[in-house]
């Protein structure tokens, strides 16, 4: 196989599955991963949810290699559980076989989280228009991904729902698109707005509720080379029946807070502390409070003006 000569929707679902049982090559964003799945069901959705990346042969030094498989059964009448491991060794416990596509997922991103600290890696959303970045950090729960996802809908292309992640030194991002987790409520929320959006299976009582992962838009996929400048920095929170607000941020401010939403700000030091000094310096900051998702969207919308203006 030619590198990166064919995606994971060249080869049927029952091929994949045999085939990522025994490991397979995949490029996801910046990252060469190989990926073992022992398990049919989840195999079987990544090879939905991952249909438009590029497979990549054995010929190289893999980022990481990572699999996950069935664990053996603690005792009679236990439940099933999977193991998730990274080059071998497994970072936690075993968890429930119901969640194992969370569980692969959720492994990834402590795989890019506590490895490949060559990246600025800020906990935000990215998306692009004009080749310019719109990056929204946030906490848990503040509708990130819920946003995200909607933007990655409207005409926005989607870095990352998760990692923002920069080089040090420069102001451009570079993209990690991934299935967004939409958890709860926010499933039926996105299944109403983009209802011609692909969405994976339901997994039900997971640490963080029920989840649904939304398949990454095949244009972000596709175009997952191509960097973006900071343009915008936007602070989301979601919150019931709030009316709409979105309101100029201090840099001071702004600084603060997207320090402190990265995953490895005191890990690079002074390298950290310029790339988002220029981040903040160079974008415009605002904070943005909503409860309508479409409100939200024709506010972020606003915000773009013309590259030429």
């Amino acid at each position: 196989m030619n590198d990166v000569a064919a995606t994971v929707a060249t080869i049927d679902a029952e091929t994949f599955v045999e085939r990522i049982r025994g490991g397979l090559g995949l490029r996801i964003g910046p990252f060469d991963l190989r990926m073992t799945v022992g398990l049919r069901e989840p195999a079987r959705a990544l090879h939905a949810l991952y249909r438009n990346y590029p497979l990549v042969d054995d010929e190289r030094v893999f980022h990481g290699h990572v699999s996950l498989c069935e664990a053996p059964l603690r005792g009679p009448g236990s439940a099933r559980r999977v193991r998730f491991r990274v080059d071998g060794r497994a970072p936690h416990e075993d968890r429930p076989a119901a969640h194992a596509l969370a569980v692969l997922e959720w492994g990834l991103n402590l795989v890019v989280a506590l490895r490949f600290h060559g990246f600025l890696m800020l906990h935000a959303a990215v998306l692009e228009r004009d080749g310019r970045a719109l990056v929204m950090p946030a906490m848990p729960g503040h509708g990130k991904t819920t946003l995200c996802a909607a933007l990655a809908h409207r005409g926005w292309r989607l870095l990352s729902d998760e990692f923002g992640l920069v080089r040090p030194g420069t102001m451009d991002f570079v993209p990690f698109p991934r299935p967004m987790p939409l958890k709860n409520e926010s499933i039926d929320v996105l299944r109403a707005f983009a209802p011609d959006a692909f969405f994976g299976p339901r997994i039900e009582a997971t640490a963080k509720g029920d989840i649904v992962h939304l398949r990454a838009p095949s244009d972000s996929v596709a175009r997952a080379s191509e960097t973006a400048r900071a343009a915008w920095i936007v602070f989301p929170r979601w919150a019931a029946d709030a009316a709409l607000e979105l309101e100029p941020v201090p840099a001071d401010r702004a600084f603060f807070s997207l320090a402190t939403n990265a995953f490895n700000y005191e890990l690079l030091g002074e390298p950290a502390f310029d790339t988002v000094k220029k981040i903040v310096g160079a974008s415009r900051r605002m904070r943005l409070r909503y409860s309508s998702l479409d409100e939200a969207v024709e506010a972020l919308e606003a915000l773009v003006e013309p590259v030429d203006a």
